[in-house]
């Protein structure tokens, strides 16, 4: 059962969200094998191929809202190397990066939807997110609930990660600062005709899953 907090029981067209996460972008288009089934009646050539063991990746978040995107910004450490998300990364970038862009929009009625990532939900992260947005904050253990394991109802997973990654690797970059560009350059080329189909689609999910009382879709 999918239960939503639709800001309060407001409709879903006459609030302005935000939706916020993180995307793992590994160089040489990298992807995990481990789940991967060949179904055929001949029995299929597998080779084996040495691979590191911890391919280099690239950790990116983004904003999405109905006047465009916010981001990307890559997780790096103070040495400027390419790192994963963790609590204090995540309130740095926060602080340092969403907060002034989103000042930047003047949007003072924006919310701001997370997932249930724990560098998401700590205590920390949380109520740095209310000292921000006050009760304008969709996050589990925020003042409006997130449904957990919902990615079909998050733009950033049912549209910007695929089309984003469909087309970085075209070029087969060699390097995780040719990657990091081909990344900036894909979400930058994103027209906002695009955006407010991908808008369209988000309301129409969460009109129905109001209408259906949170049951499966």
């Amino acid at each position: 059962m999918i239960k939503v907090g639709i800001a309060q029981g407001c409709q879903t067209r006459m609030i302005l969200r935000a939706s916020s996460d993180e995307a793992h972008f590994w160089l040489n288009g990298y992807v995990n094998k481990q789940n991967c089934r060949i179904w055929s009646e001949a029995n299929p050539q597998v080779y084996d191929v040495e691979t590191p063991l911890h391919p280099e990746k690239l950790t990116v978040w983004c904003a999405l809202w109905a006047g465009g995107i916010i981001g990307p910004y890559f997780f790096k450490n103070d040495e400027g190397r390419n790192v994963t998300a963790n609590g204090d990364r995540y309130r740095a970038m926060i602080t340092n990066f969403f907060i002034p862009e989103l000042n930047n929009h003047d949007v003072q009625k924006l919310w701001f939807q997370q997932d249930g990532a724990t560098c998401h939900t700590a205590r920390a992260t949380i109520d740095l997110l209310k000292d921000t947005l006050g009760d304008r904050l969709i996050s589990r253990f925020g003042p409006v609930n997130w449904p957990p394991r919902s990615c079909d109802l998050t733009p950033l997973d049912y549209f910007l990660w695929g089309y984003v990654k469909s087309l970085v690797y075209a070029d087969k970059p060699q390097t995780l600062d040719h990657l990091e560009d081909n990344i900036r350059r894909v979400i930058a080329d994103i027209r906002p005709q695009m955006l407010e189909k991908v808008i369209e689609n988000w309301t129409s999910r969460l009109d129905y899953i109001q209408a259906s009382r949170g049951s499966h879709i």
